[in-house]
């Protein structure tokens, strides 16, 4: 591990689904991948304020 916390893998998923997004909130970024590719996944960033806006506009399942 290189000091940056674990991916985490949506609560949805189950250990046998590899075809969901994986999350790694850092300080000021929160980085998402494609998990069924793993580490060679290409990442995309997101300031907090725009991927909490983001999840906020999300409505309750």
């Amino acid at each position: 591990m290189n000091g940056e916390p674990p991916w985490q893998k949506s609560s949805y998923s189950t250990e046998q689904a590899d075809n969901c997004l994986e999350l790694r909130p850092l300080p000021r970024t929160v980085r998402v991948r494609d998990s069924k590719l793993g580490s060679p996944s290409p990442q995309l960033g997101f300031p907090i304020p725009t991927w909490g806006a983001f999840i906020s506009s999300i409505p309750d399942a």
